[in-house]
């Protein structure tokens, strides 16, 4: 490259025009010249006549001698004789005007031989007489102004070699125009080729260039060139603004700290250091952007000491590993250190105190837990990464400022409801956050809700596990000796909580699906795992005859009261652990019995005929003992309850109906329409979970509970351990359609205070209600009349208080009370 810019002792390098060879173009003959000047070399192509109009303005304008080009021919002008001839005079006569012109060429032979494109003089000539017309233009628009390495390199040669500065005596070529516009220019863009440049052999990266001249620059970006190879850029430090250096580093300190290589112990000015320096560097004062991008940076060294005033600083596509110096950097507030090699961040908050736009796309990362503490983070990037778990959200989770997160292309987003399991590590900041750039939609936020419900009533249970389970011995004695008293008692169970909805193929799984059962217990589980607080009250002894069942008993003995029930006290005192078993799950089987399994169907006809045929014809209000093996308890209202458990408490029916309804079940076969499997809440003077199977026929519909030992167990013999709980009618239904869209379907039966609360996955619910909206229309049922009942956008608060509305509940109830605090 030297040769090119001079030869020895400040010469100019040799030059040399060859014809190499021609090529035919349609009907002329194209001739094929390379042009030499020292180390450098092009290419161009043209046809005979371009020469000879060359020749008409060198003879007019250098009074050359007319007959040194060769004749023209006419005929037989493409012939390969004549080509050839013509090609070594037309090589002749090319070096005759180099040696002619030994200095600077001629303006049209220099646009002839592209000088103005690849050789020193003729580039130089060319930029300045281009600043000449233009220059004021663009110093006054305040636009960019675009240079290639090569007229750098060209110019920074020019000033080396001290020649005139307007060698071919034309003022509009003056190398001080160029100096002139540089001096003054604010907005520069250096951009170089990857590969040769045009058809020479120029490599504009391997060019030295001296930025030296420019003294006023706020802003330069630079790419494709030599960053090893580039002075004087460090001359601007006093007015740079924004810097981009792309394609051409392989390390920071190479354009941050050239004189790094000059010395080897340096400091910034302003640093205290207990080492002894060789060099006191000067900062970027003004510096406050930064892109690095797209180079061969593999370490954040300690350069950016000298670079404080950062705010804007990229360092994508480079090879970092490691999060390191940033510590030296308080104004920082966005970092781009996308499609690097991170592959931990333990620490980071220790070095981005203040950042709030961090991208870590196109990483290794694994785990999120350095960024827990990024306090002031807005905008958090960390899509195609190998994050797995959703656990991991948790780290980024609590933070208070953080709006926008992308997780896209990490193998957690192929999860199923990835969205909203997401969205729910956020608790009550979900609908602030958007996900993946999609703004988070109320179904999703609603879904959010549910399973943080269940997420809280995980973390209760936990921490209640987790406290002294032990209970004294004098209360153990004193639990014993109020036995009998304690089994008169009647407690209200547990108010039930919304499951979370289940997947499209119904399944509930049991971690995600569990009820909040510790404090949501049915009338045959034990109320235990939560802490009774409010007021005390008595309860008398004639309200409790025979109705408590065997779990409260045992509940009784564990508590250690005989007639009294604290829900006032001024401590809390926490009750026994919950028993695991008494949570409601759903078995995974049971999906398989469906309407389409005859086996099935026929089972399911004939416990209901069976239950339906032993009914007497007048029903009769019952006290909640069993009728034969069956278990039924007859309502005078027209329909009855079955399959309680023995000893629990029968709910009964305040209202009457007409008889119609009685007759109506007196039927002979039974055509099974539907089946939904489900979680349901029945509400009659209380509250009562099950998991059930929900049956409709052409002309009632039957609710079956599932036992909880057979919840509890191996699940093989669901369909023969199904017992009748409910079964009516359609013209008994008053009411139904959804509470809680997609999620919880309610009915509600004619002249009484009944209410059945269905909850399942969005698909099967809505194919059950179609169902049981033609089944009800074809026996002169009513829809729910009332628009009020529907919650377009309810949440689980907005839930409970339409169960306690439409139900008659007291906000003050104990179970009302448990509940809330979980929600």
């Amino acid at each position: 490259m030297e040769a090119a810019a001079g030869g020895e002792d400040g010469e100019d390098p040799p030059r040399e025009a060859r014809v190499l060879g021609s090529e035919l173009v349609e009907t002329y003959t194209v001739y094929i010249i390379q042009v030499s000047v020292g180390n450098h070399q092009w290419t161009v192509k043209h046809r005979y006549s371009d020469f000879h109009d060359l020749h008409e303005k060198l003879v007019s304008e250098k009074k050359i001698d007319k007959n040194l080009l060769p004749p023209k021919k006419i005929i037989g002008k493409n012939s390969k004789s004549l080509v050839e001839k013509r090609q070594k005079e037309l090589e002749v006569y090319l070096q005759t005007l180099l040696v002619k012109f030994p200095v600077t060429a001629p303006k049209v032979l220099s646009h002839f031989l592209h000088f103005h494109l690849y050789e020193i003089n003729g580039i130089t000539a060319a930029l300045a007489e281009e600043l000449f017309h233009k220059g004021e233009q663009l110093l006054m628009a305040g636009e960019v102004f675009t240079i290639r390495p090569l007229q750098l390199y060209a110019v920074t040669q020019q000033l080396l070699q001290g020649k005139p500065t307007c060698a071919n005596g034309d003022a509009k070529t003056d190398l001080g125009h160029i100096l002139d516009f540089t001096c003054r220019l604010k907005y520069l863009k250096v951009t170089g080729t990857g590969g040769p440049f045009g058809t020479s052999n120029i490599q504009e990266h391997l060019l030295p260039f001296d930025l030296s001249i420019f003294k006023s620059l706020h802003q330069i970006e630079i790419s494709h060139c030599g960053g090893k190879l580039i002075k004087g850029l460090t001359s601007s430090k006093h007015v740079l603004a924004t810097m981009s250096v792309r394609f051409s580093a392989t390390s920071m300190k190479e354009i941050l700290v050239p004189e790094a290589s000059e010395f080897d112990q340096w400091e910034p000015e302003g640093a205290t250091s207990s080492c002894p320096v060789t060099a006191v560097i000067p900062t970027w004062r003004t510096l406050t952007t930064l892109d690095m991008s797209h180079n061969s940076i593999s370490q954040i060294d300690e350069s950016v000491k000298l670079i404080p005033k950062i705010e804007f600083l990229d360092l994508s596509h480079n090879g970092v590993s490691l999060v390191e110096n940033l510590q030296h950097l308080y104004n920082l507030v966005h970092l781009d250190l996308s499609y690097n090699k991170l592959t931990s961040l333990e620490g980071v908050h220790t070095k981005l105190g203040n950042i709030k736009t961090l991208n870590l796309a196109g990483n290794q990362l694994e785990r999120l837990c350095g960024l827990n503490k990024l306090y002031s983070l807005v905008n958090l990037d960390l899509s195609n990464n190998k994050i797995e778990q959703i656990d991991e959200v948790k780290n980024i989770g609590n933070l208070p400022c953080l709006e926008k997160v992308v997780l896209s292309s990490n193998p957690l987003s192929i999860i199923p409801d990835y969205r909203t399991k997401v969205l729910a590590q956020f608790g009550d900041r979900a609908s602030e956050v958007c996900l993946d750039n999609i703004v988070t939609t109320e179904k999703e936020l609603d879904t959010v809700e549910v399973l943080k419900a269940i997420q809280k009533a995980k973390e209760v249970k936990y921490k209640l596990s987790n406290s002294d389970k032990k209970i004294s011995e004098d209360s153990r004695l004193t639990a014993a000796s109020s036995k009998s008293n304690c089994s008169s008692l009647t407690v209200r169970p547990s108010s039930p909580s919304l499951p979370r909805p289940v997947s499209s193929s119904q399944e509930i799984i049991c971690e995600e699906t569990v009820l909040a059962s510790s404090f949501l217990q049915s009338s045959g589980s034990t109320p235990t795992d939560h802490t009774v607080p409010q007021r005390c009250f008595e309860i008398p002894d004639s309200r409790c005859k025979n109705q408590a069942p065997a779990s409260l008993l045992d509940s009784c003995r564990e508590y250690g009261s005989s007639h009294h029930m604290c829900l006032d006290r001024a401590e809390e005192e926490h009750c026994v652990v919950p028993d695991p078993c008494n949570t409601v799950i759903l078995p995974f089987n049971c999906m398989s019995y469906t309407a389409t399994n005859q086996d099935f169907i026929q089972h399911l006809s004939a416990l209901i005929l069976q239950t339906v045929q032993r009914s007497p014809p007048s029903f009769t209000e019952n006290k909640g003992s069993p009728l034969g093996d069956s278990r039924t308890t007859d309502k005078e209202d027209g329909y009855f309850e079955m399959g309680l458990h023995e000893g629990d408490q029968a709910f009964e029916f305040s209202t009457t109906s007409d008889t119609r309804s009685s007759d109506n079940i007196a039927v002979e076969s039974v055509d099974i329409v539907k089946i939904l499997w489900s979680f349901s809440i029945h509400i009659h003077k209380g509250l009562r979970q099950f998991a059930s199977c929900l049956v409709l026929t052409d002309d009632m519909l039957a609710v079956f509970e599932i036992p909880h030992q057979e919840l509890r167990g191996n699940c093989q013999h669901i369909s023969s351990a199904l017992k009748l709980t409910l079964c009516f009618p359609y013209t008994d239904i008053t009411e139904f359609g959804f509470l809680l869209p997609e999620i919880c379907l309610t009915l509600k039966l004619k002249n009484s205070d009944n209410c059945l609360f269905i909850v399942s996955d969005s698909q099967n619910l809505q194919d059950f209600y179609s169902c049981l909206h033609t089944c009800c229309s074809q026996h002169y049922a009513s829809v729910l009349p009332s628009p009020t009942l529907y919650c377009g956008k309810a949440n689980l608060q907005e839930f409970l208080c339409q169960l306690m509305e439409l139900n008659c509940i007291s906000a003050e109830d104990v179970e009302i009370k448990a509940f809330a605090s979980l929600i």
